[in-house]
């Protein structure tokens, strides 16, 4: 019993540990949204993509090619990654109109066991995972407006009129602000120096003369 124990911890162990993911796929979905060319780029970002090289591909397709619309989409740790480069190419052309869809996708991994019992064949496991998902369409043409997810397109050179209103708002508040505070301050040290000038005028020669004025 006890080999036959010691032999089952193993196995046990092989279960949880000796397993390797071989293979993830994602399950097939249309994109949630209607009315799309049959042509659209669909720019599938995975955990590993370089972000660098989907811009570059990317930005060529909507500047050298013409392209009117662009669909980013990732799933689980890839959305991050997918707000980025759509935050890049945003700021990069600028005008685009956004919707954004979030669901959720089916992921498919396949693990197999390096470490099979003798005499079994291969054993592999299949997961199905539900992970958060997001799609992401820029259009160079206008969307409708009431559908969920829609974002209207920021200017392109939206930054510098913020900076500047705010620098026009910052430069107003802050003038107010220091023409507020700085004259009591000025007041304060003219009183102040009011305040030892003027005990000093009876103790000076100045107030002696006009003492020995009236005298004469």
């Amino acid at each position: 019993m006890a080999a036959e124990g010691g032999r089952t911890k193993p196995v046990t162990q092989s279960r949880m540990e000796n397993f390797r993911k071989v293979r993830t796929s994602e399950e097939e979905s249309p994109l949630p949204f209607p009315n799309l060319p049959p042509d659209v780029v669909e720019m599938k970002v995975k955990e590993g993509s370089k972000i660098r090289n989907l811009m570059n591909f990317a930005m060529a397709q909507m500047e050298l090619k013409g392209r009117r619309q662009i669909v980013f989409s990732g799933c689980g740790r890839a959305v991050t990654k997918t707000i980025t480069c759509v935050e890049i190419m945003k700021r990069k052309l600028g005008g685009l109109h956004q919707v954004t869809k979030v669901r959720y996708k089916t992921l498919l991994e396949v693990w197999e066991n390096q470490d099979p019992l003798p005499g079994s064949g291969a054993q592999n496991l299949t997961v199905h995972k539900n992970v958060p998902s997001i799609c992401i369409l820029l259009s160079r043409d206008p969307l409708d407006p009431t559908q969920t997810g829609y974002q209207p397109p920021e200017p392109r050179h939206g930054l510098e009129p913020q900076l500047g209103q705010a620098g026009e708002d910052t430069s107003g508040s802050s003038s107010k602000g220091l023409k507020r505070p700085l004259p009591p301050p000025c007041e304060e040290l003219l009183t102040k120096k009011l305040q030892v000038q003027v005990p000093d005028g009876p103790r000076g020669s100045g107030s002696t003369d006009h003492q020995a004025d009236h005298h004469h």
